[in-house]
């Protein structure tokens, strides 16, 4: 496994783990015992870096990843967010941010305990707060960096004013936002300023949520709590339309020896050497298949085959639900 430097040199696997999906939003939770296994697993194919939230259950994506990474700890890195009004007893959710900083403090010490740590390596604002003032965020979380619970400070779907204003205040180590061959948004203005800034960028459903793996096509039937039943992109109609973007990765995957999905993941990797993904996965071959893509080499001429395939590719439908949206920088 190679490693990548995020900002502030914060040193990771060039892939890392998201842990979402093994507790909510594509379905039924997974099982626990195997989820801890598969962490474990990575972690032995030389996985370092771990991605999960409070807003994941909620809370007990956290738990579960406490449980797995406690026994190797010291050898790895937890990212973790704040940002979402729950209540810390319900679990329930108002659907609104709350990004206030007698808020945050609670987050983190309500994670740190249900990560079973004494740091959170990487803290995340989640969304974007309206009613917070950036800079009250990114002060909050200087205070924890400064009283050692928190390691690097990042942000989720921020938009790049929002980005250099937090910048300003407590250095900004990483922004995660969703990009993919499915969704190519952050190339317009927020990868030239994260370059300039010096901050490492996490791309999440670098699989366009799993769309680019080529399993999934218009009759495909998702559990009914399954977060893409809501999503434009995922309608059957849109889907169809969309196949032809499969279509031109299983092209080039053919020729490489390679399967969709490490094409995919092997262009993410090509495009800055700064650029972490965080594929999610429940099962442990299609792990061991996502880092396959880290071996990958797409040169310059296969770049360009997807580059100049692309052009010709008009992706259907919007990429989240319109509400979840208007919650984004983006």
């Amino acid at each position: 496994m190679k490693t990548r430097i995020l900002g502030n040199g914060l040193e990771v696997s060039a892939l890392g783990l998201g842990c979402m999906g093994m507790s909510a939003a594509y379905g039924p939770a997974a099982d626990t015992g195997e989820m801890i296994a598969l962490m474990r697993s990575a972690y032995e194919d030389r996985v370092t870096f771990f991605d999960t939230a409070e807003a994941y259950g909620p809370f007990v994506n956290e738990e579960l990843v406490g449980e797995a990474l406690q026994p190797i700890r010291d050898r790895v890195v937890i990212a973790t967010k704040f940002g979402f009004d729950i209540d810390p007893a319900t679990g329930a959710r108002s659907g609104g941010t709350n990004s206030k900083p007698e808020h945050i403090r609670a987050v983190a010490e309500a994670a740190l305990r249900r990560l079973r740590t004494d740091r959170i390596d990487l803290f995340y604002q989640h969304r974007v707060d309206p009613a917070v003032p950036i800079e009250d965020v990114a002060g909050a979380v200087k205070d924890l960096i400064a009283e050692g619970k928190v390691k690097h400070f990042g942000l989720s779907e921020a938009g790049v004013n929002t980005i250099r204003r937090a910048h300003a205040v407590q250095p900004v180590t990483a922004v995660q936002s969703e990009y993919s061959l499915f969704w190519r948004g952050p190339e317009a203005e927020l990868l030239p300023a994260l370059e300039e800034l010096g901050i490492g960028f996490v791309p999440f459903s670098p699989l366009g949520a799993g769309f680019l793996t080529g399993k999934i096509d218009e009759s495909t039937t998702f559990a009914a709590d399954d977060f893409r039943n809501a999503v434009p992109r995922f309608s059957p109609e849109a889907r169809k339309a969309n196949m032809a973007l499969v279509d031109l990765v299983r092209a080039v995957a053919g020729r490489k020896g390679a399967t969709p999905a490490q094409v995919a993941l092997g262009w993410l990797l090509a495009q800055h050497p700064w650029i972490v993904p965080i594929p999610g996965t429940t099962k442990p071959h299609r792990l061991r298949e996502n880092l396959g893509a880290v071996a990958l080499e797409l040169d310059a001429a296969d770049l360009a085959e997807i580059e100049a395939g692309l052009v010709g590719v008009t992706v259907e439908g919007a990429r989240l639900p319109e509400a979840v949206l208007k919650m984004t920088g983006l």
